[in-house]
């Protein structure tokens, strides 16, 4: 990336707050736009700041790093804490890493080039593929979909799950042939019937995975995870 990573930095400690300043300004990637001790006045300001990333400490008083992540979307997070037994709750957080104190600045530097990484792939061209539909041919955005399921009708049909609730006839298509077309590391095969977005995905277990997306009853969509697949699908997904 050209342009500097613009970060906020929250943590109610001042050492540790003027600690992990330092570190960042001496992190040619970073741009610290403002460091905060308060999640209080931080949440009250934030909408109104120009700002790609957000380093905070998890256990605070009153509002926790945990929360005000729930509070600010859209912007990359890196946790600093203490206490290691807060890893797994930082991830369900969607954090691009997990920073144990005392920081050291190397540790720091590995999770600012994830954060490039993350941002650089964000902002890649949006891949269109062509398709035979029912309809004729048709150029998609890979973005927009969601899954890909073997229609009931004609096994040899896939029918695709847009984001926005559409649906389209794949005609004579193997998941082969779609997984060729689509990014390689944003979806997945997940049994013999079906493939995902893996950004929708969001639980899985050893044998089921639930879609963020619902269905107009109002339940979230459900796929069986079959054996057969489930070691490429976690590879995947933790990437």
């Amino acid at each position: 990336m050209n342009t500097k990573i613009k970060c906020l930095l929250l943590d109610d400690e001042l050492p540790g707050l003027t600690f992990l300043k330092m570190v960042c300004e001496q992190i040619d990637e970073l741009e610290v736009v403002k460091a905060y001790n308060s999640p209080e006045k931080l949440l009250a300001e934030w909408e109104g700041m120009d700002f790609d990333l957000l380093i905070t400490d998890i256990e605070m008083p009153g509002i926790n790093g945990l929360q005000v992540a729930d509070a600010i979307k859209g912007k990359a997070i890196i946790f600093t804490t203490a206490y290691k037994n807060f890893a797994v709750d930082a991830f369900d957080k969607d954090a691009i890493d997990y920073v144990v104190k005392p920081i050291k600045p190397e540790r720091l530097k590995h999770a600012i080039e994830k954060v490039s990484a993350h941002m650089a792939k964000a902002e890649a061209p949006v891949k269109q593929i062509q398709l035979n539909t029912d309809k004729g041919k048709a150029l998609i955005s890979a973005a927009k979909i969601f899954a890909a399921v073997t229609s009931n009708i004609d096994s040899r049909d896939k029918i695709l799950f847009l984001n926005d609730g559409v649906k389209i006839t794949v005609k004579n298509s193997s998941f082969e042939k779609l997984l060729e077309l689509l990014p390689e590391n944003e979806f997945s095969r997940i049994n013999k019937k079906a493939i995902i977005a893996l950004k929708h995905v969001q639980f899985y277990s050893h044998d089921e995975i639930t879609a963020d997306l619902i269905y107009t009853d109002g339940k979230p969509y459900t796929f069986p995870l079959s054996e057969i697949y489930r070691n490429d699908f976690m590879k995947r997904v933790k990437n």
